[in-house]
């Protein structure tokens, strides 16, 4: 007779447990938050001074700021991927931003000695018998995996290890239904936005993280792409060491770099003033060289990275720019590729007719009640799809009640565009975070011209000059 083994038992109600008593803490929580500001838009509407005003809402985005941080830092996993999206200088209000900013890189590590048991699991060997050396410590943690240092024997050169926390899919995939159910909460009341297929396309996104293999032939087809397609790759892509890659195991290159976060600290650790010349002009082949490779990848090839946060990118000797994490990849049918060149060119040129023609043309459904219906869609188009700031502007603020959002409600989105949103909003987070502004959309118009070429839907004599030709007609300080 097999004696109980009650610990056991008490892991496996732990587990069961867990993700109802985290939906209850998401639901207390958010709904505290969304509470709190529908309550605090009633009592400002009865105060007619602007100054008394705007010192209201700072304080008010202050404290839910602080029940975001603590929200997303408390239930962590997805969490701190929500921290990441809402956490740019670009979309939240700046006390937000300040909050969120910090829980980048906050994910608890998972004990070695967990790390240990699915290392030695998924690669079927000891780690003695793959590693010539293996550091204990993690490099660093985010919500899915942590990486660490090693040297695989036989070779010389320094390995990342990543390996994912055990467990963390079934917690993660709860986050996500409960966080549908929410947009579709705020869809049907306050934000005139299809955030259900956007949460939709998240949950599928999210759900292919956790397949490393996939991840590691991502890498691969990307890393290939940008080498192939260039005389030198805008970015430095990591190389896989592919019998060394499992579900929830993949080895790769280490690249030595510094975080993106971190380069302005770095400048004035080296004595370069962080405002000069030589900050700006390294500033500017940064954003530069990760903008290239992501219209390339975008509009040439249809597939691409989808998760250009901070995290993920690292500053290399000579400003090179280093893009890591390729869990989050996105393939654009071409009927979308070829519809967001379209929409790229509008944008660039201020084609109002043509964005609305490529909003047709790319499922996008919009309903809209006022007189200049077609330039509040180009509004509407460059707010979304585009990484320039109008002059003096430093957030946007989406969902303003002057908003074009407001105006023009945004009914069908295709679920697959999502990723193509998410990287232009991150990349204007970027810009913004490092004090350059400048139009994605005017650095892609010829990829997008050369993408309708190729296919057919754009003849040569129809192609336009290009109408910037030097990088510094498409950054400004304005």
């Amino acid at each position: 007779m097999h004696a109980i083994d009650f610990k056991e038992i008490q892991e496996k109600l732990s587990d069961s447990f867990r993700p109802w008593q985290r939906s209850f803490q998401f639901w207390a929580r958010a709904s505290d938050i969304y509470t709190g500001y529908k309550v605090f838009q009633l009592r400002v509407s009865f105060v007619k001074d602007v100054k008394k005003q705007e010192e209201m809402w700072e304080t008010q985005h202050e404290l839910a700021a602080h029940k975001v941080y603590n929200m997303c830092s408390d239930l962590g996993g997805f969490f701190l991927k929500v921290a990441q999206i809402l956490g740019k200088p670009d979309l939240a209000p700046a006390a937000w931003v300040r909050k969120l900013v910090t829980l980048c890189d906050q994910a608890p590590a998972t004990p070695f000695d967990s790390i240990r048991l699915v290392l030695e699991k998924e690669l079927g060997k000891s780690i003695d018998e793959v590693f010539e050396t293996f550091d204990d410590k993690p490099l660093g943690s985010a919500s899915i995996a942590q990486v660490h240092r090693a040297r695989v024997k036989g070779d010389k050169r320094d390995v990342v290890v990543k390996v994912q926390h055990p467990g963390v899919e079934k917690l993660m995939m709860a986050d996500i239904r409960n966080l549908q159910i929410f947009a579709l909460y705020m869809q049907k009341t306050d934000i005139k936005f299809d955030l259900f297929s956007i949460t939709k396309e998240m949950e599928k996104q999210i759900g292919y993280e956790f397949d490393f293999k996939r991840e590691a032939n991502a890498m691969e087809k990307i890393r290939r792409f940008l080498y192939d397609n260039n005389r030198k790759s805008p970015v430095l892509v990591p190389r896989v060491l592919p019998h060394l890659v499992s579900r929830r195991v993949l080895v790769m290159d280490y690249i030595n770099g510094i975080p993106i976060l971190r380069l302005g600290d770095e400048m004035a650790k080296r004595g370069i003033n962080p405002r000069g010349k030589v900050a700006e002009a390294a500033k500017l082949n940064i954003l530069s060289s990760l903008s290239k490779a992501y219209g390339q990848m975008i509009l040439k090839s249809g597939f691409f990275h989808a998760d250009p946060h901070p995290g993920n990118i690292l500053i290399c000797k000579g400003s090179e720019v280093a893009l890591l994490d390729y869990g989050q990849v996105k393939e654009l049918p071409d009927k979308l590729r070829l519809g967001y060149a379209n929409l790229v060119i509008a944008i660039a040129d201020n084609n109002a007719s043509l964005a609305s023609q490529s909003f047709r043309e790319l499922g996008i459904v919009t309903f809209s009640k006022c007189e200049n219906e077609q330039p509040e869609l180009l509004q509407l188009a460059k707010t979304m799809f585009d990484t320039k700031m109008p002059p003096g502007v430093t957030v946007l603020q989406p969902f303003s009640e002057d908003s074009s959002i407001k105006k023009i409600s945004v009914e069908g989105f295709p679920e697959e565009l999502f990723s193509v949103l998410r990287t232009v909003i991150l990349l204007r987070g970027l810009s913004v975070g490092i004090g350059l502004n400048y139009s994605c959309a005017q650095q892609w118009k010829p990829i997008a011209e050369e993408a309708l070429l190729a296919s057919g839907r754009l003849s040569p004599g129809r192609k336009q000059k290009r109408r910037f030709s030097s990088l510094r007609r498409l950054f400004s300080r304005d």
